[in-house]
């Protein structure tokens, strides 16, 4: 979460000093938004067990549905490349694997050990009948953000702030009113 709030934050920064407006993104026209809003809103949701995952990897569908929708936008086919290793990683393992090294090395001991205890139905510590565990949450991230990510979330994640840049810059009236094309203003 904190990674994607940086990222967020970060991209909307450079769209404003770049002389972007964040009101632009509003003119894109998005394909499925309500397959993405609901993505969104199973990963929220705090189940545990089978039906942790099961709404895990669900939210996972959805949100590919729309990432794919969606792929002529800018940043979007990174998107739906994150999505994707995500989306095998965690089919593939039963949840998300974090890694012992990636948690300690970001900061996260308390995470360490509460997933010691407790595992968890969307994370749980990485061993060695994990697959593909290079793909997982392996990757730390120190101070600010103290987060152990995943390939695909720095994809997702690079992507999601590729299109708000861009869409910031985006010019009113461009084509025809469904035109989903994101054209920059000259400076």
């Amino acid at each position: 979460m904190r990674l994607a709030l940086f990222a967020l934050g970060g991209a909307i920064a450079v769209g404003l000093l770049t002389g972007g407006r964040p009101t632009r993104v509003a003119e894109v026209r998005f394909r499925w938004p309500i397959a993405g809003i609901g993505g969104v809103v199973l990963q929220l949701i705090p189940a545990t067990g089978t039906l942790g995952i099961a709404l895990l990897l669900s939210s996972f569908v959805l949100l590919g549905l729309a990432a794919g929708a969606n792929v002529r936008l800018p940043g979007f086919p990174l998107i739906l490349a994150g999505l994707a290793l995500n989306f095998l990683v965690i089919s593939v393992n039963g949840g998300m694997p974090v890694t012992a090294h990636a948690l300690v090395a970001s900061g996260q001991q308390e995470t360490l050990t509460d997933l010691v205890e407790h595992g968890g139905s969307k994370h749980h510590l990485a061993t060695e009948a994990d697959d593909l565990v290079v793909l997982a949450d392996a990757i730390p991230l120190g101070a600010p953000i103290r987060q152990a990510v995943s390939v695909g979330d720095l994809l997702a994640y690079s992507g999601a702030a590729w299109f708000l840049v861009r869409g910031m810059h985006r010019r009113g009236g461009v084509g025809s009113a469904g035109d989903p094309r994101i054209v920059e203003t000259s400076p």
